[in-house]
């Protein structure tokens, strides 16, 4: 990893606590095992002010370009639950792809478990869009 542990902006932080608070009653096991290991992951994260965020980490309303180790590409923006719409590739934070990526940054690798097995992941490009998130907004 490139810094070391996940990259987490507070009042991201926050409502990705409160997500994962809700999530843990899903009954879809990979699901449940995704939101698990990045309840995991955030209790380590360097958790930091906007200000000191840096521009290559993987946050919300951030899109995310992925190389699989089996060779596919996939570019998708990563969204609140409420803002998510596959068709548009808006995947939301609370799937084993927005789970997997969080907090990370461009250059990271990463194994996680999806429906069809684990995959390795290549995260290849970060583009931050500046839309900030209303802590306040429907889950």
């Amino acid at each position: 990893m490139k810094y070391g542990s996940l990259v987490i902006e507070k009042k991201e932080y926050v409502l990705l606590k409160r997500l994962m608070n809700v999530s843990g009653y899903y009954k879809d096991t990979t699901l449940r095992s995704s939101v698990q290991k990045l309840m995991g992951e955030l209790q380590a994260a360097k958790i930091l002010d906007e200000a000191d965020m840096p521009d290559d980490v993987i946050r919300f309303n951030t899109t995310v370009t992925i190389l699989s180790e089996n060779g596919w590409h996939k570019r998708f923006k990563l969204v609140v639950p409420s803002k998510s719409d596959v068709k548009n590739n808006h995947i939301s934070i609370l799937t084993p792809m927005g789970s997997a990526v969080m907090g990370y940054a461009k250059g990271d690798s990463l194994v996680w478990e999806f429906p069809s097995g684990n995959q390795k992941l290549t995260i290849e490009n970060v583009e931050q869009e500046n839309e900030s998130i209303n802590l306040n907004m429907m889950i």
